[in-house]
This record gives C-alpha cells, structure tokens and sequence, in this order.
C-alpha cells in the first residue's frame, strides 16, 4: 500500500519537526507549512490528512479549513490541534468538516493514533494494526465487522461509525453534538435522538457487552471495559 501522504500546518516550527519526526518513523510521507498563507499555496490534493494548528498569526486554521472546503471544495481529511479545550471550539472544528480534534499539550502516540483512525475511514490508508481485540470481542476495521464469540454482527454504517469512535478513543466521552457532527456531518436534516437511538440499537446488538458503551448524565457517551 502506498503512504499516506501527511501536511503539518503549524507555526511552531519545534513541534512541526517533531511530529515530522515521529510520523516519518510510523512509516507516513510528511511534509510542514509553517503558516495558513504557506500551506494554501500548496497542492493539497496529493495530501491524505492535514494536521491543522487552529491559533496561527495572520489566518487561523479554521479560517484555513473554511477556504479548502467552500472555495476548494475539498474533502481531505482534517485534523485540528489546538491549545484550548472547550466545546465551542470543538463543535466549530467539526461544524466545519473536521474529522478529529486534538487538544495540546498531546502525546506523540495519542497524534499517531487518531491519524491511523482518521486515514483508516476516510482514505483505507492505515499504518497500524487493522483488528482492535477488546475482551470477547474483534474489531475488524478493513472489512467493517464486529465479531462478537466468533460471530459477525451486523452494523449500519452510522452505527459502526459510532462504535469506531468510541473504541478508538476509550475512555473519552463525547457529547451528542460530537458524535452527530462525527458521523452525521454531511447531513442537513438530524437531530442528537439520532445518536441515542443509534447507541441503543448498539448496545442490544452487542449483548453482553453492550454494557462497554457507557453514558454520562450530562456529558455524553464513551467506550471503556473497566
């Protein structure tokens, strides 16, 4: 399979050479824009994945991210990095066409790990292991399948979609709102009952184990096995 083909756009230049750093060592093609104006002028149709800074000097990311979508109509996958943490600026990162959202301070492994996540569904390019064991069950992320004691259950697309996220990001709780504009983004008419009603077809197709996809009153939804 061919590498992935990543753009850093960060004007940190210290982080951009170290996630170069660690990418090119998980075997991805990396290149770094140490500006929105920079990274604009590049050819990003032969990028899989930009890695985009959010706060940066004169164009912020998510102004970046507005013109590749609606003046480009590009669909590349995105990955936002940002020093704040709040649910408005998550929420605008994904209202946008963001694909993930990464809140520095990160860890090399935590970026490694959500690109492989994001190229796996969007692109089919993946550098990690493509089978996610997690007790009883098997997560067959090239072929889409859920494996529970050597059987196959079966998933719709919102649903698998749904898991995935959950389970690549264990331990993390995401809000309706994150998880509709997640698997819903490039719908015009759902509402948060979407993601409820998809969590509980879930939970009963996964059985006994249905009771790994937990809820937090007020917060939203998360994967964890302890």
């Amino acid at each position: 399979m061919k590498k992935a083909r990543i753009l850093i756009v960060d004007d940190e230049e210290d982080l951009c050479e170290i996630l170069k750093f660690n990418l090119e060592g998980e075997g991805f093609e990396v290149d770094e824009a140490y500006s929105a104006e920079d990274a604009i002028t590049k050819r990003l149709d032969k990028y899989d994945l930009l890695l985009l800074d959010v706060m940066m000097g004169k164009m912020s990311g998510f102004k970046l991210a507005e013109k590749i979508r609606k003046e480009r109509g590009s669909t590349i996958p995105i990955i936002f990095l940002t020093a704040k943490d709040t649910k408005n600026d998550t929420l605008t990162g994904f209202s946008i066409g963001a694909d993930d959202y990464i809140s520095k301070p990160f860890s090399i492994k935590e970026v490694v790990a959500r690109v492989n996540a994001v190229l796996n569904r969007t692109t089919g390019k993946y550098a990690g292991e493509q089978i996610i064991n997690v007790e009883g069950m098997e997560f067959d992320l090239n072929k889409k399948k859920l494996i529970i004691d050597n059987k196959s259950i079966y998933l719709t697309r919102k649903e698998f979609e749904i898991l995935q996220l959950l389970i690549e990001n264990q331990g993390r709780i995401f809000s309706r709102e994150e998880v509709l504009n997640y698997v819903c983004k490039y719908e015009t008419v759902v509402t948060t009952r979407t993601v409820d009603v998809n969590i509980a077809r879930i939970r009963k197709k996964m059985g006994k184990y249905g009771k790994f996809v937990r809820s937090r009153t007020g917060y939203g939804y998360y994967f964890d096995i302890q």
